[in-house]
């Protein structure tokens, strides 16, 4: 072999090693920017609390809520009374409603020790204590005596309006505002009904008596499901529920007088749409797809959300986190004209002078950002802009608020019963969660005792007339 066919030879040799090389280098650079975009990723998740995403509070871990805080909130309070606070302080019955007078005289003098009189005091100085008594249940036994007539037959007499459980209106309103508005468990209740009410009950029986209140509370609870539906502003939200360890949908509608519970399979428009019936007023939310049905012009996006996605943002590195700062400076600015505008510092007309120039960079920001093609803000932006008419309705609306808080306190205490009780094991229970709920917080909301509406609403029940409404006055 000449050594040109051998030099030849060797050059493709080379060549072909060098484009072996490339193309092995190319693969781990690939590779590399593969790994680097999960590392970003898994970084991203692990920083992710509930102040830069839609994470519950419960899920943060121990000591998460420590630091300087991120979100653009009014100016930080010291703990406990503020200057010039009112002191509050626990007020006297009046005298009709004591029970037990008791009256000290002091038995000496303070300065010379002589004996001394038992003068009554025109102005003594009170001092109340309250206490409860040793609980006792009244037990009434009911005789239902058969009777011979004249024609031979037997006659026994019925409960009649009585009703045939073993438990009264009040003993079971109390029972089910244990179980579904206290939250304790079954087990649980039992144990306070022996120890704190003096009654023994059976798990059954807890059962029946949630039961029945399921049965019971149909009515008011419609006239709720009118009340949120007819309000001219409305704030909903949503969490999971189970039953029988099956995943649902719990959802909640409510207004400044209402609060609506229903338990759904799935949360999707076709079974929320039927939950709000006509499209009245101006629905406060969360970018949610299944509320798509509902106009963007008589929507109201809540801001605390996006707070939390420009924050996740801000916490990233690059040109996302550039943006995500952006935003949350123009957020700061909006909450900061919002809050002077509740403190009565600015007038609406004010307010909408100064949110003018923030909406207009706001969406200039959102615009630029969603051109970039950034992936996990980009998206982001452009949705936030396919809401943009839903974004500034609290500026033009009066009693609209910028966030959604108002419907998620209220479905946090059901997201807290979920995770002490695994949620219902059926569909009985599941109607008695949302309908005790129901009524303990439009109770609430109407200055209602929740026990006293649950007492004549399971006596109306045992007398067989009309449960009374939540809405009208006790008196009436």
């Amino acid at each position: 072999m000449s050594d040109g066919l051998r030099i030849a030879e060797l050059e493709a040799a080379l060549a072909a090693e060098r484009i072996a090389h490339a193309a092995e280098v190319e693969a781990l650079k690939e590779q590399i920017r593969e790994l680097k975009a999960l590392v970003e990723s898994l970084q991203a998740k692990l920083s992710e609390n509930s102040r830069n995403s839609g994470r519950p509070p419960s899920s943060d871990g121990p000591g998460a809520r420590k630091g300087k805080r991120t979100t653009p909130t009014k100016k930080a309070r010291k703990r406990g009374a503020q200057k010039g606070h009112k002191g509050h302080r626990r007020e006297l019955l009046p005298i009709e409603e004591v029970d037990h007078v008791v009256d000290l005289f002091p038995p000496t003098c303070a300065n010379c020790a002589s004996a001394l009189p038992k003068t009554g005091d025109e102005r003594p100085r009170r001092h109340q204590v309250t206490d409860l008594p040793e609980p006792k249940p009244e037990v009434t036994e009911f005789r239902c005596h058969a009777v011979d007539c004249t024609c031979g037959h037997r006659t026994r007499a019925s409960l009649g309006g009585i009703g045939d459980s073993a438990f009264g209106p009040r003993l079971s309103a109390i029972i089910s505002m244990l179980t579904g508005v206290y939250h304790l468990s079954r087990r649980s209740t039992r144990r306070a009904a022996k120890e704190l009410l003096g009654v023994e009950m059976s798990l059954g029986a807890i059962s029946d008596i949630e039961g029945r209140a399921a049965l019971i509370l149909e009515s008011p609870v419609d006239e709720i499901w009118q009340k949120v539906q007819s309000a001219k502003v409305k704030h909903t939200d949503g969490t999971t529920w189970l039953e029988s360890g099956t995943t649902m949908q719990l959802w909640t509608i409510a207004t400044a007088c209402a609060t609506v519970f229903r338990i759904l399979t799935e949360a999707t428009a076709n079974t929320l749409r039927p939950l709000f019936g006509k499209r009245i007023g101006t629905l406060v939310s969360d970018r949610a797809s299944a509320l798509y049905f509902w106009a963007m012009e008589a929507r109201q996006i809540c801001w605390a959300h996006l707070i939390r996605r420009f924050v996740g943002f801000s916490q990233r590195d690059g040109p996302t986190a550039e943006h995500g700062q952006r935003l949350l400076d123009y957020t700061r600015l909006v909450f900061e004209y919002w809050h002077a505008y509740k403190d009565g510092e600015l007038s609406r007309t004010k307010l909408a002078e100064r949110i003018r120039p923030v909406r207009r960079d706001f969406e200039a920001e959102l615009e630029k950002a969603a051109a970039l093609g950034l992936k996990g803000l980009s998206g982001s932006c452009q949705d936030i802009l396919h809401h943009r008419k839903a974004l500034w309705t609290f500026v033009e609306e009066e009693g609209v608020e910028p966030t959604n808080n108002h419907a998620e306190s209220e479905v946090r205490s059901f997201v807290l019963w979920r995770k002490t009780s695994f949620g219902a094991q059926s569909k009985r229970g599941h109607l008695f969660a949302e309908r005790i709920m129901s009524i303990a917080h439009t109770a609430r909301k109407q200055n209602r005792s929740a026990l006293h509406f649950m007492t004549e609403a399971f006596r109306a029940r045992t007398e067989r007339r009309p449960v009374p409404s939540l809405f009208a006055s006790p008196e009436s």
